[in-house]
């Protein structure tokens, strides 16, 4: 049963390398999204409001 001995830290290795790939993958996202020009947004009017809406219930 001592298997677990030798399985725990490749295991643990392995995790600690995927957590890590994340991150970097996220950080990388993370600048690529702050490094792009801003949207040009506008603002629309609202359309009028309608008083006699009739009830569909």
């Amino acid at each position: 049963m001592n298997e677990y001995k030798e399985m725990y830290p490749i295991l643990f290795r392995a995790t600690e390398r995927a957590i890590n790939t994340l991150i970097s993958a996220q950080r990388e996202c993370e600048e690529l999204y702050l490094s792009m020009p801003e949207p040009d947004l506008k603002v629309l009017p609202m359309p009028p409001a309608q008083e006699n809406i009739p009830d569909r219930s």
